[in-house]
């Protein structure tokens, strides 16, 4: 069913079994853990899930800044159902109530909610607010927790939704003359050098801003049409040879992606990135990708802003 104007919906789609999802969501043991925008913690001073019962925490932001909240719940069928009301305090009003969903498919759980405001263009508004804050990162952090929980694991997962049907996303991504004007760093430009963006091939590439050029390395391991891109990357210098990043030398030396495109809705495609260290790596490497996932999420970011403007 189609989000109401004055609705918000979010879809996620979790590699684990509905039960743990679901603890993974309302367990303060998890959701310390994740809970909030990257760069947040929380701290909690009570919590009572059942219907009229409260969540009183704490949100506390990257810069400092504490942000109190009360959730309120009003539908609590475990596994199933959570309603409450979000972004409340003893000082303002709730912003908008929560409605989700879950539901196991095939050992992975599908998890909708919805946002409802008063007015669509409350709704409108928040979007953006929600965008500035990095707010839709909360779900990415939950998907790497549950990952982690499973697999032992630490990946960095990120999602957007485009306006656009799914065929011509998976072309962005997949047609270096697309890729190469939303995928580099702002100021950027890439060139292909040689290869091609095809299973079992190795794109070679440059990436220049006029003063600085850094090389890369992507081979496709597996492209399945509209749906799924897998590939590793890695550093190299001007002949193609393998190289250290640029400007971290403790950086890994490879990683894996894996892109993932569905249909959400008419005309809407979303796009779930999960890159992983990838072979042999020390310890000081997966720390230094552990602690860069803010400045991935940025990087992601913008070039998914060029992508949406392009599409």
């Amino acid at each position: 069913m189609a989000a109401k104007p004055n609705e918000l919906e979010i879809v996620r789609v979790y590699d684990a079994p509905v039960k743990l999802v679901w603890e993974a969501f309302t367990d303060l043991k998890h959701q310390v853990n994740w809970w909030g925008p990257r760069g947040f913690t929380i701290t909690t001073k009570s919590k009572d899930l059942r219907p009229g019962g409260k969540w009183i925490y704490t949100m506390h932001g990257p810069d400092g800044v504490d942000y109190p909240n009360i959730a309120t719940y009003h539908e609590v069928v475990p596994y199933e159902r959570l309603v409450y009301d979000h972004g409340g305090n003893e000082e303002r009003q709730k912003l908008f109530t929560v409605t989700v969903t879950f539901k196991e498919e095939l050992g992975k759980t599908i998890m909708v909610m919805l946002m409802a405001l008063d007015t669509p263009e409350a709704a409108k508004e928040i979007k953006k607010f929600i965008k500035i804050a990095n707010g839709n990162s909360t779900w990415d952090r939950l998907g790497e927790y549950l990952e982690h929980e499973i697999t032992g694991k630490d990946p960095f997962i990120i999602n957007r939704t485009f306006d656009a049907p799914q065929a011509k996303v998976f072309e962005m991504w997949t047609d270096v003359k697309h890729l190469s004007k939303w995928l580099p760093p702002k100021g950027f430009n890439m060139e292909l050098i040689s290869g091609d963006i095809k299973t079992g091939k190795t794109a070679f590439y440059s990436m220049s801003n006029g003063e600085f050029t850094m090389y890369g390395k992507s081979h496709y391991l597996d492209i399945n049409p509209i749906t799924r891109i897998m590939f590793t990357q890695e550093f190299a210098d001007k002949d193609g040879n393998p190289a250290k990043h640029p400007g971290a030398p403790t950086w890994p030396s490879q990683m894996i992606s894996t892109v993932e495109f569905a249909t959400e809705g008419p005309n809407l495609t979303r796009v779930t990135l999960k890159t992983e260290v990838h072979g042999q790596a020390t310890a000081e490497e997966r720390k230094a990708f552990h602690d860069e996932k803010s400045g991935m999420m940025m990087g992601w970011t913008g070039s998914f802003d060029k992508l949406e403007e392009l599409i």
